[in-house]
């Protein structure tokens, strides 16, 4: 309660920026022989520190976060590739650089109505808050050492994209993706050119949010691949939107998925991927109504890793949905997508073909451990 007391100036303190906005400088250029051959860790970054206090019967698996990452660090994340570490928190005039002043203002200090709240889908709390900021701050920080390090960084949540400029919903409160590439155009990072920031959304509910932002600003493309029967039942329009039919198995989905994306990438040669990696199209997930197996979602992951890869185009992966009942089945398919990115970026010395089977050759040179990671058939 005490946070709805206070005031605009006392939340900007709080949760606001400094009077000069930072520059972030990023090294880029070719990398060195050593950075090729020895590369750094994948950063991948968790909030799962960040508890919401949810209703027993509210139906959002907050758990799976911290499920995820447990399921990770048993696969030896945190270290052999890949660094763990807490996201850090968005700052106030990086939200600006994607949402409206008032909403951002009226969310930090607990100021929205009824109907905002409701439309969330989440209660608001100062624990809100800061889960909240450090998801956002995950994709940002992620985006950062993506171009830094020419390659690939992860966040274990974000993928909110049913954000919209002035209001939340769908459990998504502020759209990390649109912030994050908004943020990179402003200050330089990317080129302010068409097509230079490439999303690509394979959540099974269409990043409306994100699409309606970007609908009108060429400098960032958007392929959206979703359930047409799907929420949300008004759909945005993004610069290439395939409508999926209930009950969509591997065979269609991975076709499809292969041509547009290589018609993207063609097309724009963006210089960053932001890659929502939502597991909702697996079959039995609760909200999905797709029938995309575990293995083809593998597929999908190193299809999209492998592409990006070739073109030597960094990617940022945000968590996105899943809603299987027990939670197992989706615990396990986002681990994948964290798995996946790893033997891509991180086990190099394979011979690799992603071809009309869309499946992945790999004539792996390389003596490891963790061979178990990588079975995609299981």
């Amino acid at each position: 309660m005490l946070f709805r007391r206070l005031t605009q100036r006392s939340a900007s303190a709080i949760f606001g920026v400094p009077k000069r906005a930072s520059s972030c400088r990023i090294a880029r250029g070719r990398r060195s022989f050593a950075q090729i051959f020895n590369p750094d860790p994948i950063p991948l970054y968790f909030s799962d520190n960040y508890d919401i206090p949810l209703p027993e019967s509210h139906q959002f698996p907050m758990h799976k976060y911290k499920l995820v990452r447990l399921a990770l660090e048993a696969k030896n994340f945190g270290a052999n590739g890949t660094r763990l570490s807490p996201a850090p928190l968005a700052k106030r005039e990086q939200l600006l650089c994607a949402h409206d002043e008032q909403y951002v203002d009226k969310f930090l200090t607990g100021r929205l109505s009824e109907e905002e709240v409701r439309r969330i889908g989440f209660p608001w709390s100062l624990d809100l808050v800061y889960r909240t900021l450090s998801s956002c701050g995950g994709t940002l920080q992620a985006s950062i050492d993506a171009i830094q390090n020419g390659r690939v960084a992860g966040n274990l949540s974000g993928g909110t994209h049913h954000a919209y400029r002035d209001f939340g919903s769908g459990y998504c409160v502020f759209n990390d993706i649109v912030v994050s590439a908004l943020y990179f155009l402003k200050q330089g990072l990317v080129e302010s050119r068409r097509g230079a920031v490439l999303v690509v959304d394979l959540d099974v509910h269409q990043g409306d949010g994100t699409a309606a932002i970007f609908e009108k600003d060429n400098r960032v493309a958007t392929l959206s691949f979703h359930g047409k029967n799907n929420f949300p039942f008004r759909k945005q329009k993004s610069t290439i939107d395939v409508d999926l039919s209930d009950g969509a198995t591997d065979a269609e989905y991975l076709e499809k998925l292969e041509k547009h994306l290589d018609t993207m990438i063609g097309r724009y040669r963006p210089q960053i991927i932001f890659f929502q990696a939502g597991v909702d199209p697996l079959d039995g997930d609760k909200l999905g109504k797709l029938a995309i197996s575990r293995s083809g979602l593998s597929r999908r992951n190193q299809m999209v890793y492998f592409k990006a890869k070739s073109a030597r185009i960094p990617v940022v992966v945000s968590l996105g949905g899943g809603y299987c009942r027990p939670i197992d089945r989706t615990v396990e398919a986002h681990a994948d997508v964290f798995i996946d990115m790893r033997y891509v970026y991180h086990y190099s010395g394979e011979t690799v073909t992603v071809g009309p089977s869309h499946g992945i050759k790999k004539e792996n040179k390389n003596t490891t451990d963790d061979s178990d990671d990588f079975d995609l058939d299981d």
